[in-house]
């Protein structure tokens, strides 16, 4: 009987006292505006529209003058130009640009049959190591690898943009979250 009397004692204690305690915590949380406030470092090369972080591992990308949403991209730790393509099933780029990254493959990994603006050709399967856009980092993403002659921009595709929590356009703006 005395555990008893001792658990609904604790059980009311603790009943007025964890409401107060949540309630405080989610006072000093930041509201989605002021979170959205937040600067940070300006990442798009001169003449493209201006990138901005958002909060934690949220980024968004202006659209371009063209309507993109181009960007500078780090994949295998290096620096890439490039623009996001939800159109494209995987991150896609040349042979050049792969081979900057330390990725080749061999001429005959080069099996699979796709299409671009320029036409059908053949591209090989490769996986990158990882992909950051501003504070959100992407590990161990497929790609496809052209011949230079096939593409020419470093397209961020479905592949990378599947692996985040989500993502968005809205008011010209392609809102990414990690």
């Amino acid at each position: 009987m005395t555990r008893f009397i001792i658990l609904a004692g604790i059980s009311i204690v603790l009943a007025g006292t964890v409401p107060r305690f949540f309630q405080s915590y989610h006072s000093r949380l930041p509201t989605k505006t002021e979170a959205m406030a937040v600067a940070a470092p300006h990442l798009q090369p001169a003449g493209q529209a201006p990138a901005s972080y958002l909060s934690g591992r949220s980024f968004a990308i202006e659209a371009g003058p063209s309507g993109h949403f181009e960007g500078r991209f780090r994949i295998n730790g290096q620096t890439i130009d490039g623009l996001v393509d939800t159109g494209a099933t995987y991150v896609a780029m040349n042979a050049s640009t792969a081979r900057r990254l330390g990725v080749s493959p061999a001429a005959d990994d080069y099996v699979y049959s796709v299409r671009t603006a320029n036409g059908t050709t053949k591209a090989a399967l490769a996986r990158l190591d990882r992909i950051e856009i501003g504070p959100i980092r992407v590990d161990d993403v497929e790609a496809f690898i052209l011949d230079d002659s096939a593409i020419s921009d470093t397209l961020i595709g479905m592949s990378f943009l599947k692996k985040l929590i989500s993502y968005s356009v809205r008011d010209g703006r392609l809102e990414l979250r990690g």
